[in-house]
């Protein structure tokens, strides 16, 4: 049945998961299809009206038929469901180890960036063997991220970061499409994602042309738009110091805590108001408007890339005592 036509070559571990799922619904539903409309064939055709004088045969009750037709889709109902929700959850949990890519969808492309500071567009080239992890964004309207061949699907949604993974199996050239309709050109936002052997993709990394990788461009875009005046490593700024703050549980004013993940950070660039660190008042500008997702995605690799350092001050996990500051 994977043969057919009608069905993408399987190149990821997730494959084989999603088409067996896929093959037992359509069975189930086969199954039940014929069994349904044979059963009113049969009854229309057993019970048909014969004369006036005829009297049907009327049965009452029948617990036994109750349970059965109860019993039997419930259990076909909790397999469905406790099948499909392992495949989502592992799907949703990405390895540890994964490979971190940035894709930006914007109309009408998919706009690509390596840690490594290599950039694609409509292109994406990866290793294979090794589980990739997506870190989608939009520029504009909501897209779809999607890669019949690995059975991967994830919407990008102006706003928000969501993520999904995949672990090739085939080396080869495969189809990338948006499934989400974005405008009057969206049957053109296609690409190609290309699965190398790992030593050919170490090939492709080295000798393409890259302006840094995505950490030191964050780190030139911070002090171009000044962030060190505010956010200093010493913690003696106006603003608190980003030093190993990812990651970390961060309090904030008026009570309650927050995980300093990529959402946070991007929150605190474009609606710096939204979530204030304690002890420190809410007068960082927005720049939204001023800087680009991939200027975003760059500023949060830079944030990810500020381990703790000797001498450095930690993020504030707590009030910072009767003096207030600034965001």
């Amino acid at each position: 049945m994977g043969t057919l036509p009608l069905f993408p070559e399987q190149a990821s571990t997730f494959a084989p998961e999603v088409d067996h799922l896929l093959y037992f619904l359509l069975t189930v539903a086969v199954f039940f299809t014929l069994l349904i409309f044979g059963a009113i064939f049969y009854f229309a055709v057993r019970y048909r009206r014969r004369s006036d004088q005829e009297l049907p045969h009327v049965l009452h009750g029948g617990m036994a038929l109750e349970i059965v037709w109860s019993v039997i889709p419930f259990g076909l109902t909790m397999v469905m469901f406790t099948w499909g929700a392992s495949v989502f959850f592992r799907e949703s949990r990405p390895p540890d180890d994964a490979l971190n890519i940035n894709v930006v969808g914007k109309q009408w492309m998919w706009k690509i960036q390596h840690m490594e500071g290599q950039r694609e567009i409509n292109e994406l080239h990866i290793p294979l063997g090794r589980a990739v992890r997506l870190t989608l964004a939009s520029e504009d309207v909501i897209h779809s991220f999607f890669v019949p061949a690995f059975r991967t699907k994830q919407d990008a949604v102006p706003g928000r970061y969501s993520t999904t993974w995949f672990q090739p199996t085939k080396a080869g050239k495969y189809h990338l499409f948006c499934a989400e309709y974005c405008g009057n050109r969206h049957s053109g936002m296609i690409g190609w994602i290309y699965v190398m052997e790992p030593q050919d993709y170490q090939n492709w990394l080295t000798g393409g042309v890259a302006t840094g990788s995505l950490a030191e461009n964050g780190e030139k875009l911070f002090q171009d738009l000044a962030c060190t005046n505010c956010h200093k490593a010493d913690g003696k700024g106006r603003c608190p110091s980003l030093v190993g703050l990812f990651g970390k549980t961060v309090q904030l004013a008026g009570g309650g805590t927050v995980k300093a993940d990529e959402a946070y950070i991007r929150e605190s660039i474009l609606q710096p108001s939204a979530k204030v660190v304690a002890g420190y008042q809410p007068i960082m500008p927005t720049f939204q408007g001023l800087v680009t997702e991939e200027g975003v995605l760059q500023l949060v690799e830079y944030v990810k890339s500020l381990g703790p350092k000797p001498g450095a001050v930690p993020p504030m996990e707590g009030t910072t005592g009767s003096t207030p500051r600034n965001r």
